[in-house]
């Protein structure tokens, strides 16, 4: 009988152990969502003047973005990977894919160019996966002017860098 309640209570602890261990992990990303601007701890980033291209990069919730350009977000997906999804087992959902793209947990890193006009994206979300924080990157769009100019590897730097703060 003693035998049975040690093992109850190992059990009991893992478990607790394991809520803990999950609640950290929530309040991680909880905070990391909290954020003003993620972009903000790493100033030096939000420019990209190389290549001929002279970008400022902004990061914002998708609640902050004007329709304008939450429209040719939608709209640039479509353009790069409309006939990619229809060939291949998922197929192109318009509407689930621009609620992807508007869900409320989503942030973006959007590249514009000198006259304020957007020409790259990043949309990525803050979130928990098989127990542990992550920043999950869900698309990487640009427009066919700025590529092969290292503007999606600079993107993709930048969220290494806030995925790892």
């Amino acid at each position: 009988m003693g035998r049975k309640s040690v093992r109850a209570k190992e059990k009991k602890q893992k478990r607790q152990e394991e809520r803990a261990a999950m609640a950290a992990v929530c309040a991680k990303v909880q905070a990391a969502n909290q954020l003003g601007d993620p972009l903000g701890a790493f100033p030096v980033f939000k420019k990209f003047d190389r290549n001929g291209l002279n970008l400022t990069i902004e990061c914002c919730r998708v609640t902050d973005l004007d329709s304008k350009t939450i429209d040719w977000a939608f709209e640039l997906t479509k353009t790069n990977m409309q006939m990619l999804y229809e060939q291949s087992e998922w197929g192109w959902k318009e509407r689930e894919k621009r609620e992807e793209l508007t869900d409320e947990r989503a942030w973006y890193l959007i590249a514009r160019d000198e006259l304020g006009m957007p020409v790259a994206f990043v949309h990525f979300r803050f979130d928990v996966e098989c127990g542990d924080e992550v920043l999950y990157c869900y698309e990487v769009q640009l427009e066919v002017r700025v590529r092969r100019k290292g503007v999606g590897k600079f993107l993709v730097q930048i969220l290494q860098l806030m995925a790892n703060k």
